[in-house]
């Protein structure tokens, strides 16, 4: 059996919060397996991050940053936005950025295997430790990293990093491609374009559009024989709000986003788009504040 040192010790309180004399167990139980009594601690609800893992964590901050020919975006999640503002909690999330855009691992659970750098501890560790330092649940939640042979990355963060867009544009590079690009990350966070172009728009999406507006012309009273040239014109709407290069441009409204790439250079070919929007699809707990102080006072 592995002797547990104090060093240990310090080193598994550091990573899951939990007390000393918990920690000693943990590693006598795991004949010193750090790794192993993190996990022991979390089984017997002992580890502080255990214990926040079930709390919502919808706040937080989204960052995206280009190098060179690369991109990446990426959203970590807290419970209150108060966090997002933390210096520790920053600091985490550049670091996490960085090393995204230097190791390219393919997701998630690849990165959080990966070493977090100046600490003899991976990045799920790391994440773990924070949570028990600054007491609240957090998550890294997803990324995209983009690359470009010959081409121009751009991005743009709003609100603070509530919003953040990352764009790939093969093709075209300079000046004037930088800021074209970076135009365009803009409209795609003002916009939220579900698609680049028609043809990327799967057939399920396009078939419940045309079914709706199919049904939709008929109750009104339309004649059969016109639906089909009707819906095939609402059609041509439903691209230009769901298709990113059939939007008017909110840079230039007189041209679409696809045109005024085109008139950049006709090569160009927008290959990626990504927009996080912080906390979206997470459901956060609502709750009844004057309800919970009348049964406090009732209690």
């Amino acid at each position: 059996m592995s002797q547990v040192t104090a060093a240990d010790v310090k080193k598994l309180r550091e990573m899951s919060g939990a007390g000393m004399m918990d920690c000693k167990k943990a590693l006598a139980e795991t004949q010193g397996n750090l790794e192993a009594a993190v996990d022991f601690l979390r089984k017997k609800g002992l580890s502080a991050a255990s214990k926040k893992a079930g709390r919502v964590a919808a706040e937080g901050i989204v960052v995206a940053r280009t190098a060179g020919s690369m991109g990446v975006v990426l959203e970590v999640n807290s419970e209150t936005d108060f966090v997002s503002k933390n210096e520790k909690f920053t600091d985490f999330v550049n670091l996490v950025a960085d090393i995204i855009m230097r190791e390219k691992p393919v997701d998630v659970t690849a990165l959080k295997a990966l070493p977090c750098d100046g600490t003899d501890l991976n990045i799920e560790q790391a994440l773990s430790q924070l949570i028990a330092t600054i007491g609240e649940n957090m998550d890294i939640r997803r990324f995209n990293l983009v690359e470009v042979n010959e081409g121009t990355i751009g991005t743009y963060i709003h609100g603070a990093g509530k919003i953040g867009v990352l764009v790939a544009v093969e093709g075209v590079s300079g000046d004037d491609a930088d800021q074209l690009v970076r135009g365009i990350a803009m409209h795609i966070a003002a916009s939220n374009p579900l698609f680049i172009s028609i043809a990327d728009v799967d057939e399920d999406s396009a078939a419940r559009e045309k079914a709706v507006l199919s049904e939709r012309a008929i109750a009104s009273g339309k004649p059969e024989a016109i639906v089909d040239k009707i819906v095939a014109g609402q059609m041509n709407k439903y691209y230009s709000d769901v298709c990113l290069l059939e939007q008017d441009f909110v840079m230039d409204t007189e041209s679409t986003v696809g045109k005024a790439l085109a008139k950049l250079a006709k090569d160009a070919i927008l290959t990626h788009m990504s927009r996080f929007q912080l906390g979206e699809g997470i459901e956060k707990e609502e709750s009844d504040f004057a309800a919970e102080v009348a049964a406090q006072v009732a209690g």
